[in-house]
């Protein structure tokens, strides 16, 4: 067995190793790495010291896998209540690396790496790069946002690491990426699928066909996107729409990819140990079943994560993936418990109202729900932008659009909505991820 242990931080053929091991040597791996992180959160970080206390936990009560359960949860107020640097399990002169949150409410969420944690980082993100058929002599243009923010320098470091050729364009100036994109014959980019959508529809503005080009692959993250979203990049696009999964909290972009199948995205599990539970019970729930995801870093060393709520809504594949991987997989994440609104007792997410309104013919994901209220009642309003080949100077026929948007989505949701069709571009483009809700009620 001897052969298929291998350290944080170690480098092995992504296609070949870890990904396709029998799932009793995975979880020997997964065992052994649970409990040298618990004993090192314990001995190291007072705030876990002090949960599991309270939870009359000991890191020697850790004899299986099984035994998480008695873990405490970690939630986002207490990285929060923690800031900067009280989660921290290695002293700083082991550190190499500090990133945050753009700390939109309240203080960033500062999340910190050592040297071992940078090489794990480029670990999976090397396997989650082969997962979607990217190698060498691929030339990738990276626009997600470099800085504090997880995804540029994650995909960076992955693309190196792989020995493809990175573009370190960032995010913005749409103009300049879609010459780039033209100009270095890119085949992979890397951004939200909300921009990429601003990038076709720029791209078309200025008469240049990205089907046309030798871009193939888009790997899209960093905020929920439906099926619907996905068939649309491809269509316009011409190009194979993978999803990437990650969170600042965990380590970044590369927690989780999806394969050439693209029915559900591989949890790198030797490094993340995944769970799915009642959000309301906080109890596991079965497979297949939905829930909250929950991640345990098994190798993280400066700031080891146990039981992080991701407030991501999601459930795991049974079956086995035709891609041979043996590490387990979760259903594309399309919604966050968080995201969640309710409107007259329902409960809506905007993935649904994205999904509603791709369904219309010659629709566009560019959309924005503006809650309001009243007289004391919640209302919901839906701007859809009109593109200029379903404009109409008919009152009648825009009457029609109107109206197959409103069925659409009250076939998803079960609640009529107040539909108002805008102009194109009337509606914020958004270079990193798209604001789609904008409640008022509280105003």
């Amino acid at each position: 067995m001897s052969s298929f242990w291998h350290d944080a931080g170690s480098k092995f053929n992504p296609i070949s190793s870890i990904d396709y091991l029998p799932r009793n040597f995975l979880e020997d791996i997964q065992l052994h790495r649970l409990q040298n992180m618990v004993k090192r959160v314990y001995d190291n970080v007072p705030f876990y010291r002090q949960r599991m206390d309270e939870n009359k936990v000991k890191p020697e009560h850790i004899q299986s896998l099984k035994d998480i359960k008695y873990l405490p949860f970690t939630v986002k107020t207490d990285l929060r209540d923690t800031y900067p640097f009280g989660l921290f399990a290695s002293p700083m002169n082991e550190v190499v690396r500090l990133h945050a949150s753009s700390g939109t409410t309240g203080k960033p969420i500062v999340v910190a790496y050592t040297k071992e944690d940078i090489d794990v980082w480029c670990n999976v993100m090397v396997r989650s790069l082969s997962a979607c058929n990217v190698d060498r002599g691929d030339i990738v243009q990276n626009a997600y946002g470099y800085g504090l923010f997880t995804g540029g320098l994650g995909l960076h470091y992955g693309v190196e690491t792989l020995g493809a050729t990175v573009i370190p364009i960032s995010g913005g100036n749409t103009d300049r990426q879609i010459m780039i994109l033209k100009d270095f014959n890119v085949t992979v980019i890397c951004c939200t699928p909300s921009y990429f959508v601003h990038i076709i529809e720029r791209a078309n503005e200025l008469g240049i066909d990205l089907k046309s080009s030798p871009l193939r692959v888009g790997i899209f993250g960093a905020e929920p996107w439906s099926e619907a979203m996905r068939q649309y990049i491809e269509r316009e696009a011409n190009i194979k729409a993978f999803d990437i999964y990650g969170l600042s909290e965990i380590i970044g972009p590369g927690v989780g990819n999806e394969c050439i199948c693209q029915n559900g995205l591989h949890i790198f599990e030797d490094h993340f140990y995944p769970e799915i539970i009642d959000p309301e019970t906080l109890e596991p729930l079965p497979d297949g079943e939905e829930g909250e995801l929950v991640f345990t870093t098994l190798s993280k060393k400066a700031m080891p994560m146990i039981r992080y709520r991701t407030r991501d809504i999601t459930s795991f594949y049974n079956e086995p993936c035709p891609c041979g991987r043996t590490i387990r997989k979760i259903r594309k994440i399309s919604r966050r418990s968080d995201d969640m609104f309710i409107i007259r007792g329902v409960n809506v997410f905007p993935s649904q109202i994205e999904t509603a309104l791709l369904t219309v013919e010659g629709s566009t994901p560019h959309y924005q729900i503006k809650l309001t209220r009243e007289h004391g009642l919640d209302q919901m309003e839906i701007q859809i932008e009109v593109t200029k080949e379903m404009f109409s100077d008919r009152i009648s026929e825009m009457e029609k659009l109107q109206n197959k948007f409103v069925q659409s989505i009250e076939r998803i949701i079960n609640i009529r909505a107040n539909v108002r069709l805008v102009e194109p571009h009337s509606i914020p483009r958004s270079e990193g991820k798209a604001k789609r809700v904008v409640d008022l009620r509280k105003i």
